[in-house]
């Protein structure tokens, strides 16, 4: 919440508060705040107004440009004395997905990808989920590497999903829950001693199960980690889910970035709108000396962002931290070590909240 005061005098009216805030402009939808209907609960006290802003997501990464420019032009009129804000969020449901397709309560499905495996996909996964939610989204993460599932370990959750009955008399799992996200992997299921053997149709019909037959509701972002590269199981599912958008994520060597297109184009085939390209292991900055070492090669990620017209959605140092704390169950956002690269996480997480909301209610 924020607070200026200014001299007293007329109070002021309703209208006149809407009006001065009809100015201000959302930086990345365009249009007005009034018009977009973001200003909600207008309160005046003589000298005293508040009122919310209600945003497409609560991770917003232009909050803070949206108080001052709503604080700036409601303090600047006549017998206003003090100005309160505070943000609000109604995360909507993408207008693109079948309603038939639809997962019931979730309102936007994020495919987290790669076109080969060892570049970090699962940890940009995990890590872009808990910062959703510590912005104050609701988040689901859903473990779709079958052959490789991690996030038991990554999460630091263990146990085995119980059963409810849904609503249409039908048995639904309840997800287990970590550091403030629901969770469904296979490996909360097997022997994480023992390999899944399975062929293709199977697996296909227990990530549908993972989809339809999960008590998820209600969520605002569903994070798919999906499994690496672009064979039969990751086209079947790029195809099949009901998605908002794909994030790939790259490393800045050319043999990854030469996958990544391939997995970029095969979203593009199947008409699922990219969010943009997350550069992992970007580059390794000595905690000696602070000098910078670009261990795999140097701009990757932004050469195929360009090429194929997407935005580069940050830059991910590589740090030890990072890495122990997938070993550890401690994701690097909850970690205050300096190379957890935290506050990088975050940013990537606030660029694909906001690439969404652009997509869904930009132009």
């Amino acid at each position: 919440m924020g607070l200026f005061s200014r001299g007293s005098g007329d109070q002021v009216s309703e209208q006149q508060v809407l009006a001065a805030l009809s100015k201000v402009q959302e930086p990345e939808l365009g249009g007005d705040l009034v018009s977009r209907r973001m200003i909600k609960n207008v309160k005046i006290d003589g000298g005293a107004v508040s009122f919310s802003v209600e945003l497409t997501t609560p991770a917003c990464p232009l909050k803070d440009q949206i108080r001052g420019e709503v604080e700036a032009a409601v303090r600047d009129l006549p017998g206003v004395s003090e100005v309160s804000v505070e943000f609000t969020a109604n995360v909507r449901h993408h207008a693109g997905i079948p309603e038939q397709a639809a997962i019931p309560g979730v309102a936007n499905v994020i495919a987290v990808a790669a076109g080969k495996g060892g570049v970090g996909k699962s940890t940009v996964a995990v890590n872009l989920a808990v910062s959703l939610a510590q912005e104050g989204a609701k988040v689901g993460l859903l473990d779709a590497d079958v052959f490789g599932p991690s996030m038991p370990l990554m999460l630091g959750v263990r146990g085995q999903p119980s059963a409810v009955t849904g609503a249409d008399g039908e048995a639904v799992m309840v997800p287990l829950e970590g550091h403030g996200i629901k969770l469904i992997s296979v490996g909360f299921l097997i022997d994480e001693s023992q390999p899944v053997i399975w062929r293709g149709p199977m697996v296909s019909q227990l990530l549908r199960q993972f989809l339809y037959q999960v008590s998820w509701a209600p969520l605002d972002y569903l994070i798919i980690d999906m499994p690496p590269g672009t064979g039969d199981i990751a086209l079947t599912l790029a195809q099949s889910l009901p998605l908002t958008g794909a994030v790939i994520v790259t490393t800045p060597q050319q043999v990854a970035t030469i996958d990544v297109v391939k997995a970029m184009e095969m979203f593009k085939k199947v008409n699922v709108p990219l969010i943009g390209v997350v550069e992992n292991m970007a580059y390794f900055i000595a905690p000696d000396t602070g000098t910078r070492y670009d261990i795999f090669g140097k701009g990757g990620a932004e050469r195929i962002a360009t090429q194929l017209g997407v935005p580069l959605l940050g830059q991910i140092p590589l740090g030890m931290a990072v890495g122990e704390g997938g070993d550890s169950g401690k994701p690097a956002v909850i970690s205050d070590a300096p190379d957890a690269y935290a506050e990088v996480f975050r940013g990537v997480a606030r660029q694909v909240a906001a690439r969404i909301s652009v997509m869904k209610f930009g132009g």
